[in-house]
């Protein structure tokens, strides 16, 4: 009796121990994930809290007198356009035609200003001598103490604005010249050397015509590599080595395709720098092993009564995969494409090795032109100098991310609404 009393409580002993290292290492992974949400939090707050306010931005609407004396109506564009708007404003502000002064009022206006009346100047002479209303954003400084990101309890050689300079913001926010809006520029517009109007437009339409051009490579090659290894190429020793190859693929650093893409699309092939074209190529290189393990999963997940079947009926080869195991397939085919090209579209280093990084003011015309695209504006923004790009490089940032999560959710949305039940 009093071995198997020890042998009975030998084994609780054993037992308790084990249910107590099960709880700990469920703790262990609770606390885990704990630990990656806190830290994703933190940092989705930080860029939400950073750019969350260039979202809406602040415009100053001024009536500007095109004084004959000063514009010749044969040649607008000669005239100085800024300094005019300044002294004007400067007037109505009070603050005299001392020329320190005039320079302090024109640096709370945009230079879009001057180039909106060049422009309408050029297209209707004949506005020479009226006056007309002008609405511009507030030049990056404004805008950031409007905002509050620049306090008037800084020491004055400790910001980029003088007291002169927010009394005079203040002044025209009470008279009600300056109001905040939405910031539609910021999607309307492609890149700038002025923060107040630099936007994001060039660097979507550089971003959508590379994954065209990567989606129409990689996709088509991908599935047709997937479907060969996975239902027609003999089990032998060069395909267990072209498999072994794909899946080391999947893990080489993204900046040597940047580098391949360099020398061997533009060093050797001679294609346009900083295109579209050479950056799509790039990224399908890099997405053609994710096309291919996700497609080649998709296969396998189909049962073998399916291709049984279509043989027994009489079905070639080729008709039972084309015609009924790549159909049924096609939800984690899709699947795997989607986040393939999600994975692309936030690629940065082989960006840049291809030049990808040059300021485009402009949208690209096509797939040969000069372009950005959203992780490489990101890039130039963040390491510029003015503070105001920083904050648009926070919003870039929460535009790049909802782009991806749009493009995985549609993934997650296909995947569940395709796939069957075996």
């Amino acid at each position: 009796m009093t071995n198997r009393a020890d042998i009975r409580a030998a084994v609780e002993a054993r037992l308790k121990r084990r249910h107590a290292a099960e709880r700990r290492f469920r703790l262990y992974g609770v606390l885990a994930i704990a630990i990656a949400i806190g830290f994703l939090a933190i940092l989705l707050g930080r860029v939400i809290q950073q750019g969350h306010t260039a979202f809406w931005t602040h415009s100053v609407s001024l009536p500007v007198l095109v004084d004959p004396a000063r514009v010749d109506p044969a040649y607008p564009a000669g005239a100085n356009f800024d300094r005019m708007i300044a002294e004007q404003l400067a007037e109505r502000l009070g603050a005299g035609s001392d020329p320190e002064d005039v320079d302090q009022v024109r640096g709370l206006l945009s230079p879009d200003m001057g180039f909106q009346l060049s422009a309408r100047l050029r297209d209707d002479p004949s506005l020479v001598g009226q006056t007309i209303s002008i609405d511009a954003p507030v030049s990056d400084d404004a805008d950031l103490y409007l905002k509050g990101e620049i306090e008037r309890a800084t020491a004055e050689d400790e910001r980029t604005l003088s007291d002169r300079q927010l009394d005079w913001l203040e002044s025209m926010r009470e008279e009600g010249l300056i109001e905040a809006q939405f910031n539609s520029g910021f999607f309307t517009r492609s890149d700038s050397t002025q923060p107040e109007t630099a936007g994001l437009l060039g660097a979507v339409v550089g971003s959508a015509l590379m994954l065209l051009v990567t989606a129409v490579l990689a996709i088509p090659l991908g599935v047709g590599a997937a479907v060969w290894l996975e239902e027609f190429a003999p089990k032998n020793r060069w395909t267990e080595i072209i498999e072994v190859n794909i899946n080391n693929l999947a893990a080489v650093p993204s900046i040597v395709y940047g580098l391949l893409g360099l020398a061997v699309f533009i060093g050797w092939m001679g294609l346009p720098r900083s295109s579209p074209l050479v950056g799509g190529i790039v990224l399908a290189l890099m997405a053609l092993p994710t096309v291919i393990i996700a497609t080649r999963a998709s296969l396998k997940a189909v049962p073998p009564s399916i291709r049984d079947a279509a043989l027994a009926l009489g079905a070639s080869r080729t008709q039972t995969v084309f015609s009924h195991v790549l159909p049924l397939a096609l939800p984690g085919v899709m699947t795997g494409a989607i986040i393939s090209l999600a994975h692309a579209l936030g690629e940065t280093a082989p960006l840049l090795m291809i030049g990808m990084v040059s300021f485009v003011p402009g949208v690209p015309e096509g797939i040969m032109s000069a372009s950005s695209a959203l992780p490489t504006q990101i890039f130039i923004w963040e390491n510029a100098s003015e503070y105001a790009f920083h904050e648009r490089t926070a919003a870039a940032i929460i535009v790049l991310l909802l782009f991806m999560i749009v493009m995985n959710a549609v993934a997650i949305v296909l995947r569940s609404r395709l796939e069957r039940r075996w």
